[in-house]
């Protein structure tokens, strides 16, 4: 499926409706069916003993989603999420970005699922995994 935006578009669009978020994410790939983000780890993302925090790697992963769902279906702010499943696997490398790696596996009229791996740069070996899906509202 062909994208109905490119990455900066969708950046500005992130940072119109999550204001919060702004300067955290970058979008490295787009298309309609994959997302490649990146969080910009600082010291706020940090939890004791100098890992990213969990919160932090939920938020990736809860972002690349809305993003691999928006890709096809165009913007659409009302989207939300209604399940997520989370697995840690390794601790993140401190002073790194983490990379999240979506791939949309499902589209329907209401709901999408998303699956979404998370690296530390640089390396090959997930820190996380996350299946999440999406609810979206009906066409008006």
């Amino acid at each position: 499926m062909q994208p109905k935006f490119t990455p900066s578009e969708m950046m500005e669009f992130l940072n119109e409706v999550f204001p919060q978020v702004r300067g955290d994410y970058a979008i490295d790939h787009l298309d309609g069916e994959t997302v490649t983000m990146r969080l910009f780890t600082a010291d706020h993302h940090l939890r004791p003993g100098g890992t990213v925090s969990g919160p932090s790697m939920f938020a990736l992963a809860d972002i690349t989603a809305y993003v691999a769902t928006m890709a096809p279906i165009g913007k659409e702010a009302l989207a939300v999420t209604t399940n997520i499943s989370m697995d840690f696997m390794r601790k993140p490398e401190a002073g790194r970005d983490l990379i999240a790696k979506g791939t949309l596996l499902k589209l329907g009229r209401a709901l999408a699922v998303t699956d979404v791996l998370i690296y530390s740069e640089g390396t090959d070996k997930p820190v996380a995994r996350a299946s999440l899906t999406y609810s979206i509202p009906p066409s008006r």
